[in-house]
């Protein structure tokens, strides 16, 4: 879905989420799009997810989402690291109003519960919503959310230091292709001088 982004997944506005989240119905996949949204983690991590990750033993929220090791994308040397991200209000209130329909370890359980759902199945979920809210020439994928999560981190002051502590990046090299950098502000900035 990466139309002529020259193999970057679109940034999303605030809007353009709201719009494909109201196109998904059901409230365990609203879940997994605002765990994107919030988090900035890669779907294929976010998928493996098990609730002893996100809740506490008596169904709360925990204050910070875990992400392990063995989920993660490895770096170029072949490492994993565990990411814990702090939850964010809004996705704090999304975590308290999910009730799962399965008894499973799994966040988010295929049918049977015996396992998680494949990063696949959570593209194609991702894909019928962004076509539904007729955003699909934008060029989103699953990295979008991950691509927007920096970008606005960025945005918003946030220092690259910071933002590659949250992320994990193991270097600034690989944590530079995600921000984009918006004509309006390089004009601000050449105008500051």
């Amino acid at each position: 879905m990466k139309n002529n982004r020259n193999g970057k997944a679109a940034i999303l506005s605030d809007i353009e989420y709201s719009k494909i989240r109201k196109q998904i119905k059901s409230q365990k996949y609203k879940l997994l799009l605002d765990l994107a949204w919030y988090t900035g983690e890669r779907w294929g991590a976010l998928v493996k997810l098990q609730f002893a990750d996100v809740y506490n033993p008596d169904g709360s929220p925990r204050e910070y989402i875990n992400f392990r090791a063995r989920s993660r994308k490895a770096t170029p040397d072949g490492q994993r690291k565990t990411r814990q991200v702090p939850v964010h209000t809004i996705l704090a209130e999304s975590l308290l109003s999910y009730k799962s329909d399965c008894d499973s370890q799994w966040l988010f359980p295929t049918r049977d519960g015996s396992k998680s759902i494949s990063t696949r199945w959570a593209d194609a979920i991702l894909r019928k919503a962004v076509d539904r809210a007729g955003l699909v020439v934008k060029g989103i994928s699953t990295h979008s959310t991950r691509r927007t999560f920096i970008t606005k981190l960025h945005r918003n002051g946030t220092d690259l230091y910071t933002i590659k502590q949250i992320t994990g990046h193991k270097d600034f090299k690989s944590l530079e292709g995600y921000v984009e950098i918006d004509s309006d502000r390089v004009k601000g900035a050449i105008n500051a001088l």
